[in-house]
């Protein structure tokens, strides 16, 4: 029986991608997801919606519970929250991996597409956040993991999409101050980003089309690195920024092949973190 066996995961955008790897390493272990997105109708460009990452979770072991969800929405996120808890009794970790991105310089960056990222990275981290803390508390080994970079304050990771970096960075921030104002609560605050590149839709779309997705790490990797995070003791493993690779090899996993695209690709590096 796996670690994660009957514990209930609430995870904001994980119709695919990040999020859905993660749900369905979980579920793997027999855990109760609730999905809570936007996505309800398929899109063109961005496949799955939460009804088929639904069936993807249910698939892998686990029960999930599907919501459609605009974290912008406070009265959405608490009705979410309040149906996760009715359906499984409570909630014993958030995975706040919804975000929104625009690599635009100041110029270029239109006033409706600065406020969306803000409204989604910095205050849908902190207001869905906020609602779970009272169920979390709760909980065995309660744990929130924000899909957010460490706080590096090289300006080069600001020159060229400040807007974009100030709304990433909130969320960090949300794990720096949290973690510390939760700690005596036994509630883990942590940080995950990945060393690569990740092959997503937004890698697709934003970053370079195929290339760039030959170039990126599957999914996976995150979900690996995030399931060795939420298995860990929440009161002696807070307030971090983690890293996947170095994760991984925290419990001396070190042979990375089976997560790259193409192997025989260059790995493209991320933003915030510098490449080894």
């Amino acid at each position: 029986m796996g670690k994660l066996n009957g514990k209930t995961l609430f995870i904001t955008g994980g119709s695919r991608g990040i999020g859905l790897a993660i749900a369905k390493r979980a579920a793997a272990d027999g855990a109760n997801v609730t999905i809570a997105a936007k996505t309800t109708q398929p899109h063109p460009k961005l496949e799955g919606t939460i009804y088929t990452a639904a069936e993807e979770i249910e698939a892998a072991g686990g029960r999930a519970l599907p919501l459609a969800v605009d974290i912008r929405d406070e009265a959405r996120v608490e009705e979410a929250v309040g149906k996760t808890v009715e359906t499984f009794g409570g909630i014993d970790i958030l995975i706040n991996n919804a975000s929104a991105i625009s690599l635009t310089p100041t110029l270029q960056t239109e006033m409706k597409r600065y406020d969306l990222m803000h409204q989604i990275n910095t205050r849908g981290t902190f207001l869905v956040s906020k609602t779970c803390i009272s169920h979390l508390k709760k909980a065995e080994n309660p744990h929130v993991l924000n899909l957010a970079p460490p706080l590096n304050m090289d300006p080069k990771w600001f020159a060229n999409h400040v807007a974009y970096t100030m709304a990433k960075y909130g969320m960090s921030m949300c794990v720096l101050g949290m973690a510390e104002e939760f700690k005596k609560d036994g509630i883990a605050f942590n940080a995950l980003w990945p060393r690569t590149a990740i092959a997503t839709a937004a890698v697709k779309n934003l970053l370079g089309g195929d290339a760039a997705v030959r170039g990126s790490r599957k999914p996976e990797i995150m979900a690996d690195a995030a399931y060795i995070i939420l298995t860990r003791s929440s009161r002696d493993f807070t307030g971090n920024f983690c890293i996947d690779d170095e994760v991984l090899a925290s419990e001396g996993i070190t042979d990375l092949e089976k997560y790259a695209v193409d192997p025989s690709a260059t790995l493209l590096p991320d933003f915030f973190v510098e490449p080894l």
